[in-house]
């Protein structure tokens, strides 16, 4: 099997290259060789590379910025996956596709589970929504993994900035009344790799994801707490001269460009029906920050 893996220089992107060795020759382009704002290079490098299966990790993932910029965000999140798709069903090839939690409008209750209702309330859960219905729609085997909070030790993310502002300040004020599920990068491309020959064992990985097997997934670490819980763990195992008080404020205090959902944890029990599970958001942050 021939795996193109978009967006490399990315937190999931850098880690799916080590965790998919395994499963095939892999390909591995960053923005500089695919940028999915060129739909064009997209459908070149698809044809040059001929694979057998597209795993795109890329995306803009820039929240508050894309309600400045929402025609780009499209492009990369809506349109340049529908290429993809495209490309795919021209090859026979299979597109395996990272989504968010922020397709949701965070009013429910409990877990969202794959099946409820979306209704995303800002510009980048609205264009990864878009993303995830050009596959759906494409024809092609695919497998959507919907993923939040991702966090890892490069790039920019939550855990990062966390840690910068705790060796700066004395105090940290942070939103506590959103809840959802920190998830490392390297958790969702171990797991992206062994749901993958898990699929492939039963009945080959393409057939597998064409079948009921396919389709969407949700991913996450098992768990959940607020932006305030996970700011306290991180500050916790941090290697600091001295640890900030961490002080929880509502979102009405921090105010951002884009909305968020209140609650956007999300149950991972189509993942658990294959017997893949996921550890728990603080063991994995545990052992990121080692």
């Amino acid at each position: 099997m021939k795996i193109l893996i978009t967006g490399t220089s990315g937190q999931v992107g850098y880690e799916l290259q080590r965790s998919l060795q395994g499963l095939g020759e892999v390909i591995a382009v960053d923005r500089a060789q695919m940028d999915l704002s060129d739909l064009q290079q997209v459908r070149d490098v698809i044809r040059a590379v001929k694979p057998t299966l597209i795993v795109n990790p890329a995306a803009y993932t820039a929240v508050d910025k894309a309600e400045s910029e929402p025609a780009l965000a499209m492009r990369i999140n809506g349109e340049a996956p529908a290429v993809m798709a495209e490309e795919a069903r021209r090859l026979g090839a299979g597109i395996v596709h990272y989504s968010t939690d922020y397709v949701f409008d965070g009013s429910k209750p409990g877990p969202y589970v794959e099946t409820d209702p979306t209704c995303p309330i800002n510009v980048y859960g609205a264009t990864k929504l878009a993303g995830e219905q050009a596959i759906a729609a494409g024809g092609v085997p695919h497998l959507i993994l919907r993923t939040s909070w991702v966090y890892g030790t490069r790039g920019k993310n939550f855990l990062l900035t966390v840690l910068r502002l705790a060796a700066e300040r004395d105090e940290l004020r942070i939103v506590g009344d959103q809840f959802g599920s920190p998830t490392w990068s390297r958790t969702i491309a171990d797991t992206t790799a062994l749901l993958l020959a898990r699929l492939d064992a039963r009945e080959g990985l393409l057939a597998a994801m064409a079948s009921g097997q396919g389709g969407i997934y949700h991913l996450t670490s098992g768990g959940s707490t607020s932006w305030h819980g996970f700011t306290e763990q991180i500050v916790g195992h941090a290697s600091v001269a001295k640890k900030p008080t961490v002080t929880a404020i509502r979102t009405e205090e921090y105010p951002v460009p884009a909305k968020r959902p209140h609650n956007s944890v999300m149950a991972c029990a189509r993942l658990a029906d294959l017997g893949v599970h996921v550890p728990e958001w603080q063991t994995a942050l545990a052992l990121c920050q080692g």
